[in-house]
């Protein structure tokens, strides 16, 4: 079977940054990367990349950032007021507000992302709301361990269901 729309995939793969060879993700056979091909939730070059593929079948490709998590914008940089992160007591969370750290927040409109502490200062804490691989070109390489039909369950729920899947 070939990898088109509505099948399921499972693939082992390495991620690194093309310019520098820097690692992100490493999955491996026992954990592998599983997922239903063609319904819009992953890179489209990474699709694309693997369509027509068969279980065996190896990959080594690149996706620039353009297609992949964008390119950096200067305006994702915020400064956010220091209240947004004093606990009840008042007092500044230095358990969890460090430099470096990805924080889970909230826009105005309710909309959950994600930042990274840039500096905090007295005033003000700055953030990054980038992804992380905005602005970075990805080398994929590895290979497809399996591929199958997706089932109506999975198709009807949008994600796989079983070993290495979403269990209900």
């Amino acid at each position: 079977m070939i990898i088109e729309k509505n099948t399921v995939v499972s693939v082992n793969y390495l991620l690194s940054l093309k310019e520098t060879g820097e690692e992100v993700e490493q999955t491996s056979k026992e954990n592998p990367f599983v997922f239903i091909f063609g319904t819009g939730g992953l890179l489209e070059d990474f699709e694309a990349n693997l369509q027509g593929k068969r279980i065996g079948d190896s990959f080594d490709f690149f996706v620039d950032h353009k297609r992949g998590y964008g390119v950096r914008d200067e305006q994702h940089l915020v400064m956010i007021p220091i209240d947004a992160f004093l606990g009840e007591d008042g007092t500044f969370d230095k358990e969890n507000v460090k430099v470096g750290v990805t924080l889970p927040m909230v826009d105005n409109e309710g909309n959950r992302l994600y930042g990274t502490v840039l500096e905090i200062s007295p005033e003000h804490v700055k953030m990054d709301f980038n992804h992380p691989l905005a602005g970075k070109d990805l080398h994929f390489k590895g290979e497809v361990l399996e591929v199958r039909k997706a089932t109506e369950d999975e198709l009807a729920h949008g994600h796989v269901h079983g070993e290495h899947g979403h269990h209900h």
